[in-house]
């Protein structure tokens, strides 16, 4: 399977957002990757509905919802209404993770996991069969621009033999510090689906950036 590519709005100029929104419309990019964030579970706060509910009105390619917040059951129809076509909660914010699951497959939407970067994989074992996604952070969750955590390759790889040991289909998406300069080795790890916002709406050419890590072009970064 090809691999995905989903530009972090987070990263986006939130002056000139339909004009970000147009231009992952015309990439290469498969997903639209959009962070929310409450201030509680992470120590940020970014759009909520109405901002998202826009940016549903001119995508073109599908919403790929990270919820960084507490209690994230209360607001999965909520969020389904807005436009979400995959939704991935915290294993660390989940108290019956099972149950979440099932109630984002319920509306229709993709059931994705994230997990941050000290919760190890084994933990999704008994869940893997039921998700659509599993998300591991290569950050600490919260903010954007942070420095790739390298342990990343080992957790996408001991997660790939996971899935395959339980015979599931589920994806992997690795969100935080994605670049030019990593993305072809965390795809050759198992990774499937690729968040970047940084290194695209901060780069001089987005759309090149966005083939470059569609065809997987190693550019070093200068020191």
């Amino acid at each position: 399977m090809d691999h995905k590519i989903a530009p972090s709005v987070l990263s986006a100029d939130f002056a000139n957002i339909q004009r970000d929104v147009e231009m992952i419309n015309k990439s290469e990019a498969d997903w639209f990757h959009i962070d929310i964030m409450d201030g509680v579970f992470v120590p940020n706060i970014s759009f909520g509905f109405p901002v998202m509910s826009a940016i549903k009105e001119h995508a073109k390619k599908p919403l790929d919802v990270h919820l960084m917040i507490v209690d994230p059951d209360r607001y999965i129809s909520e969020f389904k209404k807005a436009g979400a076509d995959v939704l991935t909660v915290h294993y660390e914010a989940c108290t019956h993770l099972h149950r979440t699951i099932q109630a984002i497959k319920a509306e229709g939407m993709k059931a994705g996991v994230a997990l941050n970067p000290h919760t190890p994989v084994h933990l999704l074992k008994d869940v893997l069969p039921d998700l659509d996604l599993v998300c591991i952070m290569s950050v600490n969750p919260g903010f954007g621009g942070q420095k790739f955590i390298r342990n990343t390759f080992n957790k996408v790889k001991e997660l790939k033999a996971l899935i395959l040991e339980v015979e599931s289909d589920t994806l992997i998406e690795i969100d935080g510090g994605v670049g030019t300069d990593n993305a072809k080795l965390l795809v050759e790890c198992g990774a499937d689906v690729l968040v970047a916002g940084s290194s695209v709406f901060k780069s001089s050419n987005p759309l090149k950036t966005i083939i470059q890590l569609k065809k997987l072009e190693r550019v070093v970064k200068s020191a």
